[in-house]
């Protein structure tokens, strides 16, 4: 009982002790303040705010400078049109990321040889981008969430998106990073898994189950509070069953 109480009030006191900091930089502000965002407002974005988010993430770093990623823009009415649908949340714009292959394909034949090693840098790269464009919003106050399933916009709904977005071989929807305005306060943070189970001086350390314990439970607790009347067993079976169906597309479309 001591210990559910104790992970009850982690879920609102999970503050990073970096973020008590006096004299902390603007840009670590912004990371340790970052919220994902599921209430946006009618609000719309100035275009030159858009532009700044992209350029973001054009000038993310990337292994050998490949620059292996790619966006796929939407407002509102362009994701209504192709999805037949609002932008989730009702977010007022959208930027599929993708993982891209495909682009260097003629200029990098000699890698032709190391698929494995290429998806790896690919989607590694475009994860970076998409950070970059996440944190280029918050710095405009614009708020954001970047989604894998929700409405079907990405990794896990692969064979949809390469379908309805045209995208050839070797291009890899990962995510879709949705923008808007909002006045809502943003929830409290999500719970990390404690430093000692993440942070690991000179070797990896194999023995962390026993200190994941605590911040499973505090998920745990989070999704009851956040999904009353969900079933927490219902939800991992249904995306048991959604990454299963994704691992099939992804290796037809991006595993050779």
């Amino acid at each position: 009982m001591f210990r559910t109480i104790k992970n009850f009030l982690a879920l609102f006191t999970g503050a990073p002790q970096s973020a008590s900091r006096t004299g902390l930089p603007e840009t670590l502000k912004l990371i340790f303040n970052r919220r994902s965002c599921r209430s946006f407002s009618t609000d719309e974005i100035a275009p030159q705010d858009i532009e700044a988010i992209l350029d973001a993430g054009r000038f993310a770093p990337s292994t050998v400078n490949l620059q292996t990623w790619s966006f796929i823009t939407f407002d509102r009415g362009q994701w209504q049109q192709t999805f037949g649908r609002p932008i989730p949340f009702k977010g007022a714009y959208a930027i599929v990321i993708c993982a891209d292959r495909h682009r260097l394909g003629g200029l990098l034949e000699d890698l032709s040889g190391t698929p494995a090693v290429n998806m790896s840098l690919a989607v590694f790269n475009a994860g970076l981008a998409a950070m970059n464009m996440n944190l280029a919003a918050e710095a405009l106050g614009i708020r954001s969430i970047m989604l894998s399933e929700t409405g079907r916009t990405g990794l896990l709904d692969t064979a949809f998106l390469v379908e309805k977005l045209n995208l050839p071989e070797g291009v890899l929807p990962l995510t879709t990073l949705v923008l808007g305005r909002s006045s809502m306060q943003m929830p409290g943070i999500p719970p990390r898994q404690p430093r000692d189970a993440v942070v690991m001086p000179q070797r990896y350390n194999a023995d962390c189950p026993g200190l994941l314990a605590d911040w499973f439970d505090q998920m745990f607790i989070g999704f009851k509070i956040g999904h009353p009347f969900s079933n927490f067993d219902r939800q991992l079976a249904f995306y048991r069953t959604k990454m299963l169906e994704a691992e099939q597309a992804v290796r037809r479309y991006f595993g050779r």
